[in-house]
């Protein structure tokens, strides 16, 4: 017992707002944002946070406060407000949502190591045996995968320095970005490297591809939304917090303040030294390492804003680069090893124990080894197949990007379909209530689901009208296969153990 208090030691008001912090905060969605759309993803961004991040982390703190003695997370929100199958298929699309970022982030992960090695991307141009750029990166991934869960299964205790070693580092990143930006600001005399031309600069975007495409524009949403991600699992800090009806709820609503400012003032200081055209419109300039290329940038001209030479600023922007690069690596080095067990070990014990066939749900020292080799096997297919069937290495992270970002917002709306079913369940004890009528609950609702739904279907049919259906297919094939073994595994699950029940019912 005297361990056990000592684990439920409470996180308090400013704990609970750094956690939810550095859990959603991305630094990499900052430069990507400015890659993708320049100053005009400013909008997009308030406008999400208005529309999903702000209503969907009140929906989160009501289900969070009213099911903290759960242990099954997000499934049993669902499942008791909705039921099984529903929150079943509903988690089993949040664990895919981790399975694409293993597949995006095992690939891309040799990007930050070109960087702190070489202190610039030069991906594109390796080669091994007869393979060349995103093949290389693609065997690379797949031998990182086998590692990593090899090293999992034995036993994680080795790597926590890591994962802490790398959260500093990346908090140093932003800390970096703001107050070199600053600097460069006041050296350069207020002058900005991408102009603002008025209203018209965070309305239309200096990116070409994207420049008069209100389709592309409205796809944009997904990555804002996917910037916003992750609060759903600290719904189950609740019963971790000090006096939680009253903190959580709070520490929640301040964290999206901060958050969504904390977005939106990154990618405008991002245009502080750094003119779209000339640093991110240039040829091998990709989703994969445009947050080098703005760090490195960031160097450089710190440098030639207080008079360095061209070669000195030059030799900061290597140093930068280099940083951010091992900041990087050690970063999702970290998380990799936490993510290879985590969704998966909550899956499992979040479940019905018998919807696993065979070994699938057994454990070994604490983890679900069988599964996390099939998983394995799962991520090093995909990784071969995206891989081996793209052709330029823009393309190669295109899809990557893309379909980890509709993977991740998707369970959203699961989550948020459920949201008035449990508003409408008179016998769940709801300690913190927002939303006060059953009317308010259904529009915002209403509002979050839209917003991810329509974010989402522009963001997959976007590509294939531009001649690109490589990527709408692999961002629509991983749910909806996904959803399919979903379905049929819990079909199975109720055929079997479904009719067991009803005997046991007839019994008693």
């Amino acid at each position: 017992m005297a361990s056990n208090a000592k684990i439920m030691k409470k996180l308090t008001l400013i704990s609970l707002v750094l956690m939810i912090f550095t859990s959603v905060y991305g630094f990499n969605n900052i430069p990507r944002s400015f890659y993708k759309m320049g100053y005009a993803a400013i909008p997009w961004f308030m406008l999400s946070a208005i529309t999903f991040f702000v209503p969907f982390a009140l929906m989160v703190a009501e289900f969070g406060s009213a099911f903290k003695e759960e242990k099954g997370g997000i499934y049993s929100w669902m499942e008791k407000s909705i039921g099984p199958r529903f929150a079943f298929i509903g988690t089993f699309m949040w664990y895919f949502s981790y399975i694409t970022w293993m597949v995006n982030v095992a690939s891309g992960m040799w990007v930050p190591v070109s960087n702190a090695i070489f202190g610039k991307d030069t991906t594109q141009d390796w080669a091994l045996f007869n393979l060349q750029g995103p093949q290389v990166l693609g065997v690379l991934g797949i031998i990182w995968i086998l590692i990593v869960t090899y090293t999992s299964t034995k036993g994680l205790d080795k790597i926590k320095r890591v994962t802490s070693l790398g959260g500093t580092a990346v908090l140093l990143l932003n800390v970096f970005l703001w107050v070199g930006a600053i600097a460069i600001l006041i050296g350069n005399q207020g002058q900005l490297a991408q102009p603002i031309a008025g209203w018209i600069s965070f309305k239309q975007t200096p990116n070409p591809i994207y420049a008069g495409d209100t389709i592309a524009a409205l796809a944009f949403v997904v990555y804002a939304l996917f910037a916003y991600g992750g609060l759903e699992a600290v719904g189950g800090l609740v019963d971790e917090t000090e006096n939680p009806e009253k903190n959580f709820p709070k520490g929640i609503l301040i964290s999206a303040a901060i958050i969504s400012i904390g977005y939106s003032l990154g990618i405008l200081l991002i245009g502080v030294f750094t003119n779209w055209s000339t640093v991110m419109g240039i040829e091998n300039v990709n989703l994969g390492n445009a947050s080098y290329i703005v760090m490195a940038n960031l160097g450089y001209s710190l440098g030639t804003a207080f008079g360095a030479s061209h070669d000195t600023a030059a030799t900061m922007g290597f140093a930068v680069a280099r940083f951010v690069g091992l900041s990087m690596f050690l970063a999702l080095s970290g998380a990799f090893f936490t993510l290879m067990f985590s969704p998966l070990k909550q899956l499992i014990e979040g479940t019905p124990k018998k919807l696993w066939p065979g070994r699938i749900g057994e454990t070994k020292n604490g983890l679900p080894v069988n599964a996390m080799w099939i998983q394995a096997a799962i991520v090093c297919v995909m990784i071969a197949l995206i891989a081996f069937g793209g052709n330029t290495m823009a393309a190669f992270f295109n899809i990557l990007v893309s379909m980890t970002n509709v993977a991740m917002t998707i369970p959203y709306i699961f989550i948020g379909l459920a949201f008035p079913y449990f508003k409408k369940k008179v016998d769940i004890h709801k300690p913190f209530i927002v939303f006060k009528s059953q009317g308010s609950a259904n529009f915002w609702t209403v509002i979050v689901v839209l917003t991810v739904g329509l974010a989402n279907f522009f963001s997959i049919i976007q590509p294939a009208l531009e001649g690109d259906m490589q990527t709408t297919i692999w961002s629509l094939a991983g749910p909806v296969i996904f959803s399919i073994a979903a379905w049929l595994m819990y079909s199975k699950y109720e055929k079997i153990y479904g009719v067991e029940r009803q005997k046991q019912k007839k019994i008693s």
